[in-house]
């Protein structure tokens, strides 16, 4: 029986790229499956977007030379004198120590369930399930809307600026998204997805995108965006103290929304290891996703005491890239059955959802695409 109900739920999981254990809060996503079902002509490629694949452990001579090489600097780790916590350090740690025992326990349905495990391990170099070529490169950056056109929809606008200058302007985002408020209340949004480019020393120092003030985030015209029923708003943050304080204090008091949970994405390798350790303070292996609800003309109570934490697992693709939570999400989303969806500060587009920013066509490159 066990074993019946393990082959329906990875049958599942190869049409729609979420596998749900059973009798628990935790999901594992492809997002590779996930996206494609957003595609008819292309087909997302597992090499591009796994382009950090995660390997297992290095063995034999190759991990005996990479012990010697790095004996040195665990030497040195070693000696350092133990790092006395400030008083924000503690209260992160405080909330880490609340959230272990769930991450343990999400870590250990994976690993025990070794039928998915043994398609992680080929996630990258599986192929695909018809017959498939490159996409040809473009060098028009025009083309890339080229990919628009296989969607299921009915209607799309699509909004291009290319400026002179690569490097956009902190301003332009908050000049555009007031054209996105609905005339009518009952046209607004009813799942509101929130990827900040939070200020980050690590991604200035790699260039890879520009950052913002955390008190820019708070003009974001949430409230006016929010359906007349109420909406489900979904914020990517890290685990900075600073910043959770930030949130909790400032800025979802000023959106309008009020705390429901928290999602937990954490990140593996292909044989399901975490990609660091879990206690390691400045790099753990997993980021959060807080929800909150801008209460409609309902309240919404009854979506808001529904919810509990819940733990994502998934193998990470591209730096900053998350993984597709929308249809996680849709089953809590209160208004309208088929709820208008918007990503703030996208980086790719999906089917069906609105998709805000200044690169919202980053990871909609040719080649990060085969074509069927």
């Amino acid at each position: 029986m066990e074993e019946s109900k393990t082959s329906d739920r990875l049958s599942v999981f190869l049409d729609s790229g979420i596998y749900r254990f059973e009798n628990s809060n935790v999901v594992f996503i492809d997002p590779v499956r996930v996206l494609n079902l957003s595609y008819n002509r292309h087909r997302v490629s597992p090499t591009a977007y796994y382009s950090r694949f995660f390997h297992s452990k290095c063995s034999g001579q190759d991990r005996h030379e990479t012990k010697l090489s790095s004996s040195s600097k665990k030497r040195k780790r070693r000696e350092k004198k133990p790092h006395s916590l400030n008083e924000r350090e503690r209260a992160a740690d405080q909330r880490h120590r609340q959230a272990r025992p769930m991450l343990l326990k999400a870590l250990e349905c994976l690993l025990t369930a070794t039928d998915l495990l043994a398609i992680m391990r080929n996630l990258r170099s599986e192929s695909c399930p018809f017959e498939c070529r490159e996409a040809p490169l473009h060098h028009n950056e025009h083309a890339l809307t080229e990919l628009c056109r296989v969607w299921q929809a009915p209607l799309y606008e699509i909004t291009l600026n290319f400026p002179k200058h690569h490097e956009p302007s902190k301003d332009s985002d908050l000049e555009q998204i007031h054209n996105l408020i609905p005339a009518e209340s009952d046209c607004g949004f009813n799942l509101i997805v929130v990827d900040p480019p939070w200020e980050n020393a690590s991604a200035s120092q790699k260039l890879l995108y520009p950052t913002l003030p955390n008190r820019y985030f708070l003009s974001l015209p949430i409230k006016q965006l929010a359906h007349i029923d109420g909406a489900l708003i979904a914020l990517w943050v890290t685990n900075r103290e600073k910043l959770r304080n930030f949130v909790e204090k400032e800025l979802f008091p000023s959106w309008g929304a009020h705390y429901a949970a928290t999602f937990y994405w954490l990140k593996v390798k292909a044989d399901g290891s975490l990609i660091s350790d879990l206690d390691l303070f400045h790099h753990r292996p997993y980021e959060c996703l807080l929800l909150g609800y801008c209460h409609g003309k309902g309240r919404n109570s009854e979506h808001m005491s529904s919810w509990s934490d819940k733990v994502i697992i998934s193998i990470p693709g591209d730096y900053s890239r998350k993984p597709p939570i929308g249809e996680l999400l849709l089953e809590h989303v209160p208004g309208p059955k088929h709820a208008r969806c918007i990503e703030l500060f996208a980086r790719e587009m999906i089917g069906g959802w609105t998709s805000w920013g200044n690169e919202p066509l980053h990871f909609q490159k040719s080649s990060y695409f085969v074509e069927r």
